[in-house]
């Protein structure tokens, strides 16, 4: 599998020590290749094994947790630096021109990796198991006292640290007085959602406690207002009691969030990689879970999605250290701003967006934001939430967000196809863990939820040939290679037919020989042509009422004619 470089093996060790996981290996050849090339005649006749496809393609799984023995350093990242950096592009990458992910495997999917878990792109998830989520422990245990070990008394959303009488500990966030259930619904529904779609996310649960079932460790310490790890008191927890307010029954109603297993060091930007952690190796804004996350966030109105919420962790798994990569805090999601309902901004524009702010400027306020006159149902629970006014290609988080920019066709499809994965009575299933009290507002939010997936999936299934779910397949007789397509399934456009050329294709050279005439089908199935290579590729275009879906789908197979694989998939931009 690794390039043959003859004499300069002290050049292939050197690179070979760069390599951690399979999937470098495609960027060690890269990286060898241009070596070759500026060496010139010093290595002009060393072999390079150039097969475009290897042994294992597709790979499933990237082997991102090569052993580590020292954590990475901690990383200390400020809201209003990373605010100012992406704005103004301090220290960042440009956003144009935008490449293919690099993450993406050769049937053009993302594998699983310490960032990212296929769960319902690629199987049926049962409403039980959207339901639960990553929850595993069943929420903090009230059997005896929660034992406050730290607290916070100032921030967006002051709280405490509990560990309960299973020595689980918890962070423990209080809902707005003024806005019972709104961030707390917010938080366990969008923890519930990114974790169905493949991401790290901490175990959130709704819990509900009385003043007298907390007790304060004699070493608990607060931070805010000045201090800093200061010890804590029976004072400090009245009053983070007394700005939160207790139900009907006494009891307060919070976000119990478990700490996840390992050691936190920071957040990870959504540019660059961690230059101490050899696993970290493609650019985080060349990761497709991340230019995909831009959809997910706009579905979900999650404009808070800025590095801040996220957490690397150093973890142990089977004798094995590396980083885990999360996603944290959802209480500024939907209709909620943490500390009250959203903003009549978010979603809808940046903290700071030059053209708005100059318009309004020099039509001396005359022209005003068209979001500013949307209506909003009241729902207290629920905050400020809609979908006729949302448009998916617009959206915007706080600040501009580098792999969100580069969010291309194809990435935009990937994360598409997830989304449409939700049925309606998914999207429900998951809207009933945030406990809301108004049933009605629990069902505006399922039914603004599936009008948002809906203005979403029609807009970009619509801008490639959607074809997907490829099998290769050997009944009784000849081969054949099946596959679906989600604008069909969505019902955007009725298909006239798909037409169809095959090649054999040279994994050595690249070369294509094409095989027979271009051809028409009505039906989702093709037969493979018999033929002696051993790697054919098919082009397939759709005609339909959408002139995008004429884009060319290539599908590369492996051993067509014994036991045919499907092993690549590229798709036109």
């Amino acid at each position: 599998m690794g390039a043959k470089l003859g004499g300069l093996a002290l050049l292939h060790e050197i690179l070979s020590g760069l390599v951690m996981t399979r999937t470098m290996i495609r960027w060690r050849r890269v990286l060898f290749r241009t070596l070759l090339l500026a060496l010139g005649a010093l290595v002009a006749s060393a072999p390079v094994d150039a097969q475009r496809f290897l042994p294992d393609d597709p790979l499933s799984v990237d082997h991102d947790t090569i052993d580590t023995p020292e954590p990475p350093g901690e990383i200390e990242l400020a809201g209003g630096w990373d605010m100012m950096q992406n704005t103004f592009g301090f220290g960042r990458p440009s956003p144009q021109p935008s490449d293919r992910a690099a993450n993406v495997n050769s049937i053009d999917e993302v594998p699983d990796s310490s960032w990212f878990t296929n769960r319902i792109g690629v199987r049926e998830m049962t409403l039980e198991e959207l339901a639960r989520g990553p929850n595993q422990t069943g929420g903090p245990d009230l059997s005896s006292p929660w034992v406050v070990i730290r607290g916070k008394s100032s921030g967006i959303t002051p709280g405490f640290t509990i560990r309960d009488a299973r020595g689980d500990t918890y962070f423990i966030k209080f809902d707005p007085a003024d806005f019972p259930s709104l961030p707390s619904a917010a938080d366990v529904i969008g923890t519930k959602f990114f974790h169905a779609l493949g991401y790290n996310v901490p175990e959130n649960y709704i819990a509900r406690f009385a003043p007298h079932q907390l007790a304060l460790s004699p070493n608990a310490t607060i931070s805010g207002d000045g201090r800093r790890n200061s010890p804590m008191t029976p004072v400090d927890l009245d009053a983070i009691l007394a700005a939160a307010r207790p139900r009907h029954d006494g009891r307060y109603r919070v976000v119990a969030s478990l700490a996840v297993s390992g050691q936190p060091i920071g957040p990870h930007k959504y540019f660059g990689t961690r230059p101490d952690d050899p696993n970290d190796i493609f650019p985080h804004e060349d990761r497709r879970e991340h230019r995909g996350y831009r959809l997910f966030c706009a579905w979900l109105n999650h404009d808070d999605s800025r590095a801040i919420n996220s957490l690397d962790v150093y973890v142990e798994e089977d004798g094995r250290h590396f980083v885990r990569h999360y996603l944290i805090d959802f209480a500024s999601l939907m209709g909620s701003g943490s500390v009250g309902p959203q903003g009549l901004r978010a979603g809808n524009e940046y903290l700071l967006e030059w053209r708005p702010l100059l318009k309004a400027a020099f039509s001396l306020g005359f022209w005003d934001r068209a979001w500013r006159n949307v209506e909003y149902p009241d729902y207290p629970e629920v905050g400020r939430f809609e979908s006729a006014f949302f448009e998916p290609q617009l959206w915007r988080p706080e600040h501009p967000i580098l792999p969100f920019q580069k969010m291309r066709n194809d990435d935009a499809l990937w994360a598409a196809r997830l989304i449409s994965r939700f049925s309606d009575e998914a999207i429900a299933a998951i809207v009933a863990t945030g406990e809301y009290e108004d049933t009605t507002a629990e069902q505006y939010v399922v039914e603004t939820l599936i009008a948002r997936r809906d203005k979403i999936t029609n807009h970009y299934v619509r801008l490639l040939n959607p074809l997907h779910g490829f099998r290769a397949l050997r009944p009784a007789g000849a081969g054949m290679l099946v596959f679906e397509n989600l604008g069909e399934e969505l019902g955007l456009s009725r298909v006239r037919h798909y037409s169809y050329e095959w090649s054999a294709f040279d994994n050595e050279t690249e070369q294509l020989t094409p095989i027979g005439a271009p051809q028409e089908t009505a039906v989702r199935a093709i037969e493979i042509p018999a033929s002696g290579a051993d790697f054919l590729r098919v082009r397939l275009r759709t005609s339909a009422g959408e002139a995008s879906w004429t884009k060319a789908v290539d599908v590369y197979l492996r051993n067509p004619h014994d036991g045919p694989s499907v092993v690549g998939i590229e798709r036109e931009n």
